[in-house]
């Protein structure tokens, strides 16, 4: 099967969509099908074609930008060689390109298969506001032209706006992770090498620093989880530079942290190896977001699969791994106290708070989630 895949940002830039789009995109390529994925040349000193591990990325020249969407005035011209070459075209929405694809996809009558992330929240003036409106129109033309739309959970396809209207072609699908158990040996290494001592309660961040987060809520609550545990340590692992559009976010999050000096430490951006290590020393991950931009979190996941536990907002999609599992607690929107609280409780509970849901996570992992989309693909395919 020849597999187009088209998501606006990709390898090597790293969110929870970009993530997503690359371990589908290898899965379906190690069983065997010809993939081929469309992006942006979000950075200029990118490639424009590049052979990626088994897949095919080609780079569309960006123009300008705007918000966080890019301007690409040769995407059309080089989609419609694409979308002539797939048997089938997965878009990974919001995608304010993606119309363009699925109108030619429908002309050439090549089934559509949306991946659909989130909704879309934008934050900032009149203009990125705007972006937001006109991407999110244009996706639900997407959504309307597609033959089946994905999504992480059926309790956000639900909550959302959006996807209501379409929820008769919305089938729900774990999001891909490729994490190995990690060793008492490994997370000793990545002790050493970041200085985290054997003491230190080690409450994690994970994830780029975007407005959705909401980081600077457990800034908030920190004062009163360190008169409880003194040894506490947040440890974020998350790209900061490279993330577009975040900028005056970026720079309140600063002033919220200064107070905190080395007990909050920035590791940035890390290796997947490292970043398992990460999960495997953390007492437990923090996951506060916000909005609905945030519908799942692989970050979750790949927590549990080193028995991690997770305090994570009550929002649809996001609260599904812990209210599955049991391992970790909810906890209501920007509340402070409540993330204290949480994070108290299960610092109290010390290893009896841990254990890996070995059943939950097996339908995660790539090799399922391609397996899946694999059959789902064919099934378009043949209607």
């Amino acid at each position: 099967m020849k597999v187009l895949l088209s998501s606006t940002y990709f390898h090597p830039y790293s969110s929870g969509l970009s993530v997503y789009a690359l371990r589908l995109a290898n899965g379906l390529a190690d069983l065997g099908h010809e993939v081929v994925v469309l992006t942006s040349q979000y950075k200029k000193d990118l490639p424009t074609e590049e052979i990626f591990n088994k897949i095919k990325i080609v780079r569309v020249p960006v123009l300008t930008r705007l918000s966080k969407g890019v301007i690409m005035p040769a995407f059309l011209r080089t989609a419609r060689r694409w979308v002539k070459w797939a048997d089938v075209v997965n878009l990974h929405l919001p995608q304010f390109e993606s119309v363009l694809l699925s109108k030619q996809a429908l002309k050439l009558a090549k089934p559509i298969l949306v991946t659909y992330h989130c909704d879309l929240v934008m934050s900032g003036g009149l203009l990125s506001q705007l972006a937001g409106k006109v991407t999110t129109a244009l996706g639900k033309q997407v959504l309307e032209d597609a033959a089946l739309i994905v999504q992480n959970s059926l309790d956000y396809a639900e909550n959302s706006e959006t996807l209501q209207p379409f929820l008769e072609k919305v089938v729900e699908s774990p999001t891909p992770v490729v994490v190995k158990e990690v060793s008492p040996e490994r997370a000793e290494q990545f002790r050493a090498k970041y200085d985290i001592k054997k003491n230190s309660k080690v409450i994690g961040l994970a994830g780029r620093v975007a407005t959705e987060k909401g980081f600077e809520y457990l800034a908030m609550a920190l004062p009163e989880i360190l008169e409880k545990f003194p040894e506490a340590t947040v440890i974020h692992a998350g790209a900061w530079k490279s993330v577009v559009g975040e900028e005056t976010y970026q720079a309140t999050l600063k002033n919220h942290l200064k107070p905190f000096g080395q007990t909050w430490r920035l590791l940035g951006f890390l290796s997947d190896e490292e970043f398992e290590a990460f999960f495997a020393v953390c007492d437990l991950l923090v996951f506060s977001s916000l909005n609905a931009t945030e519908s799942y979190g692989i970050v979750q996941i790949e927590a549990m699969t080193q028995g991690t536990p997770v305090v994570a907002s009550d929002l649809p999609g996001v609260r599904q791994p812990v209210l599955k599992t049991g391992l970790g607690k909810i906890i209501p929107l920007r509340d402070p106290k409540a993330i204290a609280d949480a994070v108290i409780e299960i610092l109290k509970k010390g290893e009896q708070a841990r254990f890996i849901p070995k059943e939950f996570l097996a339908d995660f992992q790539q090799d399922a989630v391609a397996a899946r989309y694999e059959a789902w693909m064919e099934a378009v395919l043949d209607a």
